[in-house]
């Protein structure tokens, strides 16, 4: 099933995210696609807020390539990879024992790689697309997850 919506500004497209998280469960994988600028941490943003993560920046994790993001409680309720620095991502990822290091919470991806298709497939895949006049179209695809 696809969906598509528009947001004009990173505060709609925060509240976007937001309420696409009362859809997760722990075992939802999302990847985020589109260009640098697009919207895409965002969107994660509001995922994070959605499902009650503490009020704390949510960033892109470029350099540490895993954030985490807990509830006030102290539990993990979503996880957020960036992989657009990755130079060996089948070498990088194996580092980070997936898909065992990310159970439990939901997953967020940015720059979704072959490598990282083959160990953690999507159930949900956005398509971010920034258009002329700065709107972002955001496009929903929910996926069946193949048997591996």
């Amino acid at each position: 099933m696809t969906r598509q919506t528009s947001t004009r500004s990173e505060e709609e497209t925060e509240r976007w995210g937001k309420g696409l998280a009362s859809g997760l469960d722990p075992s939802s994988v999302i990847y985020l696609v589109g260009p640098l600028g697009a919207g895409k941490t965002a969107l994660v943003r509001g995922l994070a807020r959605g499902l009650g993560a503490a009020q704390r920046e949510v960033a892109s994790p470029s350099f540490a390539i895993l954030h985490e993001y807990a509830d006030p409680a102290g539990e993990i309720v979503l996880r957020h990879l960036d992989l657009y620095r990755l130079k060996d991502e089948e070498r990088e990822l194996g580092i980070l024992d997936l898909p065992a290091s990310v159970r439990g919470a939901p997953v967020a991806v940015e720059w979704p790689g072959e490598a990282v298709r083959r160990l953690l497939p999507p159930t949900i895949e956005l398509r971010i697309d920034v258009l002329p006049d700065g709107t972002r179209r955001i496009e929903l695809s929910e996926l069946v997850r193949r048997k591996t």
